[in-house]
């Protein structure tokens, strides 16, 4: 459940505590902070996998950031105080439906011939089309919309997230606040990935996601946990994000608070967590939760782990209520250079 609707009024008088007169300064310290001591260096390149794929297109490149495994990652000097500002005692929520089409966020894969619809921008006053890659896009009109069920396909608040992978070209068209026209979409924000580079947002940039991330590389698809192994990290929220970021983000976010984490923080599940109590998809989700980690992608609930809606979910959701994950088994990790705004 994210925060990006209620703060919208806010926002308007800069995006998302965009980077102010200032501007972006480069800090080395871990995520969070330039008082503590000096970190280790940062992590190694990313390590060559078999990258996730939908509708035959490779979710990015094998070394994208997504993908880089995490285990050998040493843990950031202000770990510890940060968790302490990240609601630690909170379980692990998976924010995906069983039976509930309106939970979790959909994708949709389209044939490279689909044709193009006009993208508006404007939504409820929230107008970042300055951030966003212009239509038009090919996204299909009854597209399906977070927040938006069979019966009633029109959200009328939430994030409303669109997300479509056209085929062929192999990109990613993502939507924010997106309602429905009759030429297309009116949006507070787009995006376009294409899935073949490691390319990221410009500095300072949103994208249909707070931090400028990409949503889709970081989503719980349960066809991966079905296949037995998640090779990539997941996209997670906290209630109150710093302004600043980390790369791969490019966004700030809202508070002016050096305690506080930025977008683009890297969370572990820690080594010596124990999964003898889990077994099946929540055992596929926890190994990757220790291997990939967790990047930090939006202002929301705390510790909620973004996914599509699927009723093979409910032996894992079983599992994790019967036996929490909590904010506090994790660890932050050392980062590269932070830009605060």
């Amino acid at each position: 459940m994210s925060y990006r609707r209620t703060l919208l009024a806010l926002l308007l008088a800069g995006p998302g505590a965009g980077c102010g007169a200032s501007g972006p300064g480069a800090d080395p310290a871990g995520p969070g902070g330039s008082s503590d001591p000096p970190p280790v260096s940062p992590p190694a390149p990313p390590v060559a996998g078999a990258a996730a794929s939908v509708g035959g297109c490779r979710i990015f490149p094998n070394d994208n950031a997504w993908h880089r495994e995490v285990r050998g990652d040493p843990v950031a000097a202000n770990s510890g105080a940060l968790l302490g500002t990240m609601s630690p005692g909170n379980a692990l929520h998976l924010d995906l439906g069983t039976t509930e089409e309106y939970y979790g966020i959909p994708y949709t894969v389209v044939p490279a011939d689909q044709p193009l619809v006009t993208i508006e921008y404007g939504t409820d006053g929230a107008d970042y089309g300055d951030e966003s890659d212009p239509g038009p896009m090919p996204i299909p009109p009854n597209a399906p919309i977070e927040g938006g069920s069979t019966a009633d396909p029109n959200p009328g608040a939430g994030d409303r997230h669109v997300l479509v992978v056209r085929q062929g070209e192999c990109v990613l068209y993502e939507l924010y606040n997106a309602v429905r026209t009759a030429g297309g979409f009116r949006v507070s924000s787009s995006a376009r990935w294409d899935l073949t580079v490691n390319a990221t947002r410009p500095a300072g940039w949103t994208s249909a996601d707070a931090a400028g991330l990409p949503i889709l590389p970081g989503l719980l698809r349960y066809e991966e946990v079905a296949a037995g192994e998640i090779r990539h990290a997941l996209r997670f929220t906290v209630p109150r994000v710093r302004r600043a970021y980390v790369a791969p983000a490019s966004h700030c976010g809202q508070y002016a608070d050096a305690t506080l984490p930025p977008y683009g923080t890297r969370a572990r599940l820690k080594a010596d967590f124990a999964l003898a109590p889990y077994t099946g998809d929540a055992l596929v989700l926890l190994t990757a939760l220790k291997t990939y980690g967790l990047m930090l992608a939006d202002q929301g609930s705390a510790w909620y782990v973004t996914g599509t809606s699927d009723p093979r979910w409910e032996d894992a959701l079983d599992q994790l209520r019967a036996h929490p994950v909590r904010g506090s088994d994790f660890e932050l990790l050392t980062s590269g250079a932070m830009t605060t705004c």
